[in-house]
């Protein structure tokens, strides 16, 4: 999976990061206000970009990460999706087309990047399939009373992180949503309102990670999901056989999410997932974690957010090694100015096994760390 001295580095990142905040005392922005994805507040949007009942909205995701470690592959190991160690990467670029159903709308995103690589490293379908994160049309019937139903690739409803960095509190995703869940779908999703705090869904799709299915059979997602003022609670369930080749051997995946948001100026989450997945011949393997995480703003510009997390591989199906492993990230986020904003994070990976590699030799090491400074620009609506 997946050697500059720290002085050298930390002294011009930290610099570049503080011109960056410096921006914006020049250019406040006009909505202070954040928004709430899937599991976690984040900066407010940019101006929405319209073009004939088209929403256009896009981004540019950098960063440079520095590893202690000072790997020879020059990769942060267990990352998503910052995965390039001691050098400039590009994490996405990202293009979004979109139209509202009324009561028939589409979404496509499209781009380039080590994200979109990663997403895609399984996928079987045509090379073109490797530049799409989503793709479907949208049907929503008038006088339905809300329900949805949407076709074709879309992300999954698992976990308490997104993909694009700007949706989340930390710059790297945590280790559940790396190696405990989906990234995305393609089939049938369906959604419904019930009342003003309830939602429910079903879902049929291939499998995971696929666009052309592994085997014949398909998996069910169900959605179950509370919104509160102050509370939500997201709990999404996958089952299906995931074998390549076979129907036999069930894969299931539970994962819930609760947010807490008793202010503007403080957050908190707490992920759980587990894992299981049976395989044709017998036996088979689990993986289970948690993670929790908070948000604290500062002030309209800047905010601080930690992470930790634990993460049991108990046979090694997902990361290669059975292992249990920790984690602990430390983000500081400057807004700039609209549409622009900074990050710089620190970030501890422990495991009990020797697994990271330590210069030009590999699995040598049971820790890693990381100082990263990333920088995002983006455009449109938030999702």
């Amino acid at each position: 999976m997946k050697r500059l001295h720290m002085s050298k580095l930390l002294i011009p990142g930290t610099c570049m990061f503080a011109l960056l905040c410096a921006a914006q005392a020049q250019n406040p922005p006009a909505d202070q206000q954040t928004q709430t994805p899937p599991a976690a507040p984040a900066p407010a949007s940019a101006p929405v970009w319209s073009v004939g009942g088209i929403d256009f909205s896009g981004l540019v995701d950098g960063y440079y990460s520095l590893n202690f470690n000072h790997p020879a592959s020059m990769n942060n190991q267990l990352y998503n999706f910052d995965v390039k160690a001691n050098q400039f990467s590009l994490n996405m670029a990202k293009l979004t087309m979109s139209h509202d159903a009324d009561p028939v709308g589409f979404r496509v995103d499209l781009g380039f990047g080590r994200a979109f690589d990663m997403i895609h490293a399984g996928e079987q379908a045509p090379e073109i399939f490797r530049y799409l994160e989503q793709a479907y049309v949208t049907l929503k019937p008038k006088n339905a009373k809300g329900l949805q139903f949407d076709f074709g690739e879309f992300v999954t409803s698992a976990g308490a992180e997104v993909i694009e960095t700007k949706d989340n509190w930390n710059y790297s995703r945590s280790l559940l949503f790396a190696w405990a869940i989906p990234y995305y779908h393609f089939g049938l999703r369906t959604t419904m309102p019930l009342g003003s705090h309830f939602t429910t869904g079903v879902q049929v799709v291939n499998g995971w990670n696929n666009v052309e299915d592994n085997n014949s059979g398909k998996t069910v997602g169900i959605i179950g999901n509370f919104s509160g003022k102050k509370v939500s609670w997201a709990n999404t369930y996958y089952t299906g056989p995931e074998n390549a080749g076979t129907n036999k051997g069930f894969r299931n995946t539970y994962d819930t999410v609760l947010l807490l948001t008793p202010s503007d100026k403080a957050n908190f989450y707490i992920n759980y997932d587990y894992g299981k997945n049976k395989f044709p011949g017998g036996g088979g393997a689990i993986w289970t974690g948690i993670a929790g995480a908070a948000r604290f703003q500062l002030n309209s510009h800047f905010a601080v957010s930690p992470r930790a997390e634990w993460f049991s591989d108990r046979n090694g199906f997902s990361t290669g090694v059975a292992q249990d492993l920790k984690e602990f990230t430390l983000t500081f986020e400057g807004k700039m100015m609209e549409g622009l904003l900074a990050r710089l994070e620190y970030r501890g990976d422990w495991s009990d096994q020797p697994f990271f590699d330590r210069g030009g030799t590999p699995a040598t090491s049971k820790t890693q760390h990381t100082v990263t400074l990333g920088v995002v620009a983006f455009f449109g609506p938030k999702r």
